[in-house]
């Protein structure tokens, strides 16, 4: 089976996205991944590097009237959100294809994705779970489910599903948490309710990230990452992918000082899951550049203060009250310029 993927990112998340193309690249049989730039600089580097499983998509060509009506009333995640779906509605409709999913631009295969399209089998859709971890359980008023690996078939059950997730998307899409939405993902916790042939997947290796990585146990067994959920590794699993979400890096010269999420990340994981990564990302960025590569010493660091703010994050938004006060005085990273497209320098 060809495996039809999309994604979207802009300058910003360049690297991240080349990564998860060499990604896909070395995991899947057959597969194709419709990259959706949203600026200039990204559209013209990747066109220029003439990739052979994908179709580089310009934001003048995606966009249509209902994005651009809302676009100006948008941060630029929240218009990353709002077209998320829209991506996927696009690529099934204009490239004619059975079926399609999105991906974030900041994931990476660890292995083959067959397992998850097996899962899925002759299901319309398919999303996935957070899968939080006990302490961080309260998250989940922020949605259940998680943007993404998101499936839709090409037919009658997937299609009335996408075009409801596209159209709520597009009238309401904001950083802001509310009873029943927040961005596009608690879109995803009435899905079940409200559509017919929805897989919800299981597998414990898909969507591996910061918030949940503490339910399993890793190691490398013959040269795969595997997981389990008890430490003596009886019953495991292979890592097929993870999600970077928050993680940041910057080269000073001498090293790299990375801060790999707003949660505390182990040291395991940090070996084995994270350092590979970032050095991946300096490497496509020195590729980029036609700099030389030099191998750098990686530094992982969280200071105190982003310590303390995560411990307020995760609790003061525990309640309803207090929630209220933190999104009105709220200066976080949504908060950015509502500007989106042309040429980032």
């Amino acid at each position: 089976m060809k495996y039809n993927f999309c994604t979207l990112f802009d300058s910003y998340y360049l690297t991240r996205g080349i990564a998860l193309y060499r990604s896909l690249e070395k995991h899947c049989r057959d597969f194709h991944l419709y990259i959706f730039s949203f600026d200039d600089k990204s559209f013209s580097v990747l066109t220029e590097m003439k990739l052979a499983h994908a179709t580089i998509i310009s934001l003048k060509d995606f966009e249509n009237e209902e994005l651009l009506r809302v676009k100006p009333t948008r941060t630029i995640a929240e218009y990353c959100w709002t077209c998320t779906a829209s991506t996927i509605w696009y690529a099934i409709r204009n490239f004619n294809l059975d079926h399609c999913t999105y991906l974030d631009a900041d994931m990476l295969f660890f292995a083959s994705p067959d397992p998850i399209f097996e899962e899925i089998g002759g299901r319309s859709s398919a999303i996935t779970k957070h899968n939080f971890s006990p302490n961080l359980k309260s998250q989940e008023v922020y949605g259940k489910y998680c943007v993404q690996f998101v499936f839709f078939r090409n037919d009658e059950h997937g299609m009335k599903a996408l075009a409801w997730w596209r159209e709520s998307c597009i009238e309401w899409c904001y950083a802001n948490l509310e009873e029943t939405r927040y961005g596009d993902q608690k879109y995803l916790d009435y899905f079940e309710e409200k559509f017919d042939n929805v897989c919800v997947v299981q597998h414990i290796g898909v969507g591996v990230a910061p918030w949940n990585y503490t339910n399993y146990h890793l190691r490398e067994l013959n040269g795969q990452l595997r997981l389990s959920a008890n430490e003596n590794m009886t019953e495991n699993v292979p890592l097929i992918f993870y999600h970077y979400q928050g993680l940041k890096f910057t080269d000073n010269g001498k090293e790299i000082i990375s801060e790999p999420a707003f949660l505390k990340i182990g040291k395991n994981w940090l070996a084995q899951v994270y350092t590979p990564y970032i050095r991946q990302l300096t490497g496509i960025q020195h590729m980029l550049t036609g700099t030389e590569a030099v191998e750098k010493k990686i530094v992982f660091q969280r200071t105190k203060i982003k310590s303390v703010i995560m411990f307020f994050r995760l609790n003061v938004k525990r309640f309803s009250f207090l929630r209220t006060i933190f999104y009105a005085l709220k200066k976080n990273r949504y908060d950015r310029p509502k500007g989106i497209g042309g040429n980032i320098s």
